[in-house]
């Protein structure tokens, strides 16, 4: 199908900005909220498995969700995604348990992420693509700053406030979903057939891998997603021990710095980065895992924010290229909701194994120092690997 070649600036384009914009500040401000929870009642080692509840469904509904992506007009999909958002939200703020709570959410995240980046396939051409996804990623990134510093601040002053603004900012990204144009839904929806669908995907799955470019954008997106949710929970474990500061709020801000970089680098991706030169982005890449590693000589908050700032700019520059270079590949061969299926499921399957990894180190006492450098060098080899294989085969 054709992509119909709208104008950045549409309306349509601003009603998708606003839908994301207000579901991500959601998503992230709750994180901060059942993180909070959960070290209040003493269980911090709970931490790492409330990503992984979130991540699950990434996993185990990879199948299915880029079908219903595909088959239904994008637009209601996302709007049935943030109503199971809010539905989930509600149920946390009336006391379930977070890991559930937080599970259902990741469900919505599942449903909603192929619907969301599918439909700017079908929305811009190739020419657009690279600068529509930045904006997008841009308007996520500005989103989870405002979501984890409020999420935390919130937090540390009233669990109630902090529910009120989540469940709004759902309510407004589903007022946005009405608002988005109701395209033609890319192929026919042949149904919910469990394994029907797992044989698909698993066709789907093994297209994208032997395609040069798909494998190479599914590859980097899953390390740096990988990374980045690790990073998010690592920062709970460092800031008290290397900043000797313990309130929710520091982590949260520090957070919140690496997406102002993304913002950075996403928007030097739009400028310097385009589908012809996307290699161009490794060099984000490979700076990573090095600022990672300089955490260990970092015992200062202004030194940390910057050195946050730093590594959310290479990642930005390194993850949007890719992004549209997966879209792309995918809106031309299996559809760009199944080719965002099977980048979630590769990039989840990846922060289950990080988060994992991260949860065992923690359980058998590492120190965090330890912990940060086989991190940074983990990522360093990864990256540079994946590099030296694409020149190769350049």
């Amino acid at each position: 199908m054709k992509a119909l070649e709208m104008p950045l600036w549409s309306p349509g384009m601003m009603a998708v900005l606003a839908a994301q914009f207000f579901s991500a500040l959601a998503d992230n401000a709750i994180l901060i909220v059942a993180i909070a929870i959960v070290r209040s009642q003493d269980y911090a080692n709970l931490v790492p498995l409330l990503q992984e509840s979130f991540v699950l469904p990434f996993i185990l509904l990879a199948p299915f969700v880029g079908q219903v992506a595909d088959g239904y007009p994008k637009g209601r999909v996302m709007l049935a995604a943030n109503l199971l958002k809010l539905a989930a939200a509600l149920i946390m703020a009336a006391g379930a348990n977070p890991l559930t709570a937080y599970g259902l959410i990741g469900i919505g995240a599942t449903i909603y992420s192929p619907a969301k980046y599918g439909i700017l396939a079908q929305m811009f051409g190739a020419a657009a693509l690279v600068r529509a996804n930045g904006m997008i990623e841009g308007s996520t990134i500005v989103a989870i700053l405002l979501g984890v510093i409020l999420g935390g601040w919130l937090a540390d002053h009233s669990m109630a406030w902090a529910f009120a603004g989540v469940i709004a900012a759902y309510g407004l990204a589903t007022l946005a979903n009405l608002f988005i144009p109701r395209l033609q839904a890319e192929r026919i929806a042949t149904g919910l057939r469990p394994w029907l669908l797992t044989r698909q995907f698993l066709v789907s799955l093994s297209l994208m891998f032997r395609n040069r470019d798909s494998r190479f954008s599914l590859l980097g997106t899953s390390v740096f997603w990988g990374s980045g949710t690790t990073l998010r929970l690592l920062l709970f474990a460092w800031v008290p021990a290397a900043l000797l500061i313990t309130d929710n709020r520091t982590p949260a801000n520090l957070m919140g710095a690496v997406s102002i970089g993304i913002v950075l680098g996403a928007a030097a991706a739009g400028w310097w980065v385009s589908l012809r030169n996307v290699n161009r982005a490794l060099l984000g890449g490979l700076l990573l895992g090095p600022l990672i590693l300089a955490l260990t000589f970092v015992h200062g908050l202004a030194l940390a924010a910057i050195l946050m700032i730093a590594i959310g700019t290479c990642g930005g520059l390194f993850v949007v290229p890719l992004n549209a270079l997966l879209q792309e590949r995918g809106h031309a061969s299996i559809g760009s909701g199944k080719a965002l299926a099977v980048q979630n499921f590769a990039e989840n399957l990846a922060m289950l194994l990080f988060v994992g990894a991260y949860g065992w180190a923690v359980s058998a006492g590492a120190p965090v120092t330890m912990i940060i450098v086989a991190f940074g060098l983990v990522l360093l080899i990864v990256i540079a690997a994946l590099a030296v294989f694409r020149w190769e085969r350049a």
